[in-house]
């Protein structure tokens, strides 16, 4: 029987994932690497990479590594794609900024809200 969920396809994915994670057996850094460049192989979509800039920040992932990625795989998956995974992840990464600034914001908005409580 199938459980119920109001988000199945995300605990689809999340539970996939957690799937792989557990059969292989390569470190965090490689494994993040592997799937960014299998996502631009795919020419997948900024949301793809999106899920992916938390756990290439803690695997310590660096623009220059994700650069000699893009070079390395380029001669395999065509420049186009190479091209549209770099506006692609610019995109994400713009994303994920802006989550985080606004974040910031609403968290210093909410400190700034419980001084004022307090005079």
């Amino acid at each position: 029987m199938a459980t119920t969920s109001d988000t199945p396809v995300l605990d689809t994915l999340a539970a996939m994932t957690v799937d792989s994670l557990e059969r292989c057996g390569m470190d965090a850094h490689h494994l993040v690497l592997t799937r960014l460049a299998a996502l631009a192989a795919m020419d997948a979509p900024p949301i793809s990479y999106l899920a992916h800039v938390g756990p290439a920040q803690a695997a310590e992932v660096t623009a220059e590594q994700l650069q000699d990625l893009l070079v390395a795989i380029a001669p395999i998956i065509g420049t186009a794609r190479v091209m549209s995974a770099a506006g692609h992840i610019t995109e994400a990464l713009g994303f994920a900024i802006a989550v985080a600034e606004s974040e910031a914001e609403s968290a210093q908005g909410a400190g700034m809200t419980g001084k004022s409580k307090k005079k």
